[in-house]
């Protein structure tokens, strides 16, 4: 069985190929203008036997432990139209998702809604919780363009092998609209899941589709891209964090389930010295999480950005 995964990326050039910063990559969010580049992928193929691979700790050591995973029920996978987009610090992009099980027509019309929502709002990819929906589902098309590009569907990921190699790329998401931001991920990743009718398959994957594939397998796993950020980018960013947890407590009425301040201040005192072992799982996602995410082997210098 053949996968197919559409790249696109709309590049464009801040600083010369050999900067880490040489490909402005927003990832969930579309710009006017992009080239699009395709590539084919058949499964348990490796792209590049260039790439040295690294296999993947215990997922307990990174994130949710495989051991922990429950099966979804026919209520978890109930959902409403039209799908709306969970923004940060809503407590369902951090909750536990479920496996799938169950592969029928309602989990089809699911993936059909979460393209459509993912489309109108400029997306190139999005995962089942950031539409409330906490189950291990994803859904991307580097194109971003419906009827453009290949649509990919991938239900209960796991990644099993990343490269040592990484790249340093500028990332936005849906669920933190209006945020860019440097995040640094491995070049490729080899991963098993299952397609929408429920068949298993391997693939290896580069460039484009790895990083947008990451960067949704970390929401599968409870973590969101700033938790991947060096302390001076998230300084960089941290008004509109907090600009977000203000929005969120005027709609809801209730404190922000996380603050970026906070976890600021805990670093601070793990910095002096001051109970780093005892600091909350959540302050160390960066660490405990080695990226596990992309590769973009050289987009020609004439591209320009915007996936």
């Amino acid at each position: 069985m053949a996968v197919f995964v559409a790249m696109a990326c709309a590049a464009r050039l801040l600083q010369p190929i050999s900067s880490p910063h040489s490909i402005f990559l927003s990832l969930c969010r579309r710009r006017p203008l992009f080239t699009a580049i395709f590539h084919r992928f058949s499964a348990g193929r490796p792209l590049s036997t260039a790439n040295r691979f690294t296999a993947v700790r215990a997922q307990a050591k990174r994130g949710f432990s495989l051991k922990e995973d429950q099966v979804a029920s026919a209520a978890d996978v109930e959902f409403e139209t039209p799908l709306k987009i969970v923004e940060y610090p809503d407590p369902i992009l951090r909750a536990k998702n479920k496996r799938i099980d169950t592969f029928d027509d309602n989990l089809k019309k699911l993936v059909e809604e979460m393209f459509d929502i993912m489309y109108k709002t400029d997306g190139i990819g999005l995962s089942a919780p950031q539409v409330g929906i906490n189950v291990q589902l994803m859904v991307f098309n580097p194109v971003g363009e419906r009827g453009e590009g290949e649509e990919i569907v991938l239900v209960n990921p796991r990644v099993s092998r990343y490269s040592q190699k990484t790249r340093l790329f500028n990332e936005g998401c849906l669920s933190f609209p209006g945020i860019y931001a440097d995040v640094q991920r491995p070049e490729s990743v080899k991963i098993d899941a299952r397609d929408i009718s429920g068949a298993r398959f391997t693939v290896n994957l580069s460039g484009l589709p790895a990083r947008v594939f990451q960067h949704e397998f970390d929401h599968l796993q409870g973590i969101l891209f700033f938790d991947r950020m060096t302390e001076g980018v998230l300084e960089s960013i941290s008004e509109q964090l907090q600009a977000l947890e203000k929005k969120y407590e005027d709609k809801t009425g209730l404190p922000s389930p996380e603050r970026i301040e906070s976890r600021k201040r805990m670093k601070l005192k793990a910095a002096a010295g001051f109970g780093n072992r005892r600091l909350p799982v959540l302050l160390s996602l960066t660490t405990l999480w080695n990226p596990l995410t992309y590769s973009s082997k050289a987009f020609p210098e004439s591209t320009s950005t915007t996936c």
